[in-house]
C-alpha cells in the first residue's frame, strides 16, 4: 500500500534548483491523495511564471515511479502562489500589492517603456495578477502601447472613498497621466506637481490585489524617483540599456541610485534592448549595430543578473505603435525574448524575497 508518507519521502528527492532545497522542505507539496496505485498531489510554485515548471513536474513523476512503484499512476497539479517581500513590512500603502518592480534606465530612448509593457503582459499571460503604472509624467507612452488613447478611467467607491479605476487591457491594470490629459497637450508642470500626480497614482488608484506592480520610470534620477522610494517600498529594480557606451553610462547612474545606501533597492537584473538587428527575411542573422554584450558586461560589472537581450526587429516597433505589444504576437524572436525575460524577473523576485529582508521606505531627506 502506498501511503502519504511514502509520497512525501519520495518527493523529498526533488529539488527546486533556485532555492537549493527539496520541494517538501520548502512546503511546496499540497493535497496529497492516494487511492491504490493512483497518486495525486499539488506542487505550489512561487510564481506562475516559473521557468522550471516543466522540469519540476517531470521530476515529481519520476520520483514516485523510481522510489515507490514504477506502475503508479501519478497526477501532478501545478499551481502558484506569489510570495511578496512586502507582506512583512506593514505598509498601509498598496497593502494588496505583493511586489513592486521599478523599471528604469537613466536615459531616454532605450526602450524602457517597451520593456515595461511587454514585461507586464508576459507576466499576466503566465497567470500572474499584474498592474502597470506609467510614472513617466512628462512623456507617457503606455496609452499608445496598450491601444487605449482617448479612453478615460472610471471612478469607484471603496469603503466610502472614491478611487480611480485603472484601465484593464491584455490582462494588465494600467494607469497613466496620458489617460487624464488631452494627448495633444504637453504636461507643463514643475517638479512638485509631477510628484503630486505620482502620489495620486499610488494612493488614489484602486489597484486591488496584484502579484506584481510594474512601474515604468521616467529617464534620469530626479524628483519622481525620489518620491517613489519615499512613498512605497520597491521590491526590486530592472535596468534597461542598449549596448553602446553612452547608454550604459547613464544606466550605471540609475543602478548606483538604487544601490545608494539610503535607498537600497535590490537590482533584479539588466535587460539589453536593441541588442542586435535581425531582418525578417533572414531570421537567423544577427547584426550588432550598436555594439555587442554591453548589457551583459554592465550586469557583470555590478554583479547582478543579466535578464536577456531584446532584438531590434520591426515587429516590436509595429506592435508598440498599433497598441498590440510584441509579446502578444506569434513572431518567435520577440515573443521568446520577452517571455524569457519575464520568467527570469519572476524567478529573481522569488529568490530575492526568500533571501533578503523587505525593502524599507526611504525616510530621510535626499
Amino acid at each position: 500500500m502506498i501511503t502519504e508518507a511514502d509520497v512525501l519521502k519520495a518527493l523529498s528527492n526533488v529539488d527546486d534548483p533556485d532555492f537549493g532545497k527539496d520541494i517538501v522542505t520548502l512546503n511546496m507539496v499540497k493535497d496529497v491523495k492516494v487511492e491504490g496505485k493512483q497518486v495525486s498531489f499539488t506542487v505550489e510554485l512561487t510564481t506562475p511564471a516559473c521557468p522550471m515548471k516543466d522540469m519540476i513536474h517531470k521530476a515529481c513523476i519520476n520520483a514516485i515511479k523510481i522510489f515507490i512503484d514504477k506502475e503508479a499512476e501519478v497526477t501532478v497539479n501545478m499551481t502558484a502562489r506569489v510570495v511578496g517581500a512586502r507582506n512583512a513590512d506593514g505598509s498601509e500603502v498598496l497593502p494588496k500589492v505583493k511586489n513592486i518592480i521599478a523599471v528604469g534606465s537613466g536615459k531616454g530612448g532605450v526602450g524602457k517603456s517597451t520593456v515595461s509593457t511587454n514585461l507586464a503582459i508576459a507576466l499576466a499571460k503566465d497567470g500572474a495578477k499584474v498592474g502597470l503604472m506609467d510614472a513617466d509624467i512628462y512623456g507617457p507612452s503606455a496609452p499608445l502601447m496598450f491601444g487605449v488613447q482617448g479612453e478615460r478611467p472610471m471612478m469607484r467607491d471603496v469603503d466610502g472613498k472614491g478611487y480611480i479605476e485603472p484601465i484593464e487591457r491584455f490582462g494588465v491594470k494600467m494607469m497613466s497621466i496620458g489617460l487624464l490629459v488631452d494627448e495633444k497637450q504637453a504636461v507643463i508642470w514643475r517638479g512638485p506637481m509631477a510628484t503630486s500626480a505620482l502620489k495620486q497614482f499610488i494612493t488614489d488608484v484602486y489597484w486591488g490585489e496584484l502579484d506584481y506592480l510594474i512601474i515604468d520610470l521616467p529617464p534620469g534620477t530626479g524628483d519622481v524617483h525620489l518620491t517613489l522610494v519615499q512613498t512605497i517600498p520597491i521590491t526590486g529594480a530592472v535596468i534597461v540599456t542598449t549596448p553602446q557606451n553612452i547608454a550604459m553610462a547613464d544606466a550605471k547612474k540609475a543602478m548606483m541610485m538604487f544601490k545608494n545606501a539610503n535607498i537600497s533597492v535590490p537590482i533584479v537584473g539588466v535587460v539589453e534592448n536593441m541588442a542586435y538587428f535581425t531582418p525578417a527575411e533572414l531570421p537567423d542573422n544577427k547584426y550588432y549595430i550598436f555594439g555587442q554584450d554591453g548589457g551583459k558586461s554592465l550586469a557583470d560589472q555590478f554583479e547582478v543578473p543579466f535578464l536577456g537581450e531584446v532584438p531590434l526587429v520591426q515587429s516590436i516597433r509595429e506592435g508598440a505603435d498599433r497598441g498590440f505589444p510584441a509579446v502578444l504576437n506569434d513572431e518567435p524572436v520577440s515573443l521568446n525574448a520577452f517571455t524569457e525575460i519575464a520568467r527570469k524577473v519572476a524567478r529573481n523576485i522569488a529568490m530575492r524575497n526568500a533571501n533578503l529582508d523587505p525593502t524599507k521606505v526611504v525616510t530621510i531627506g535626499l
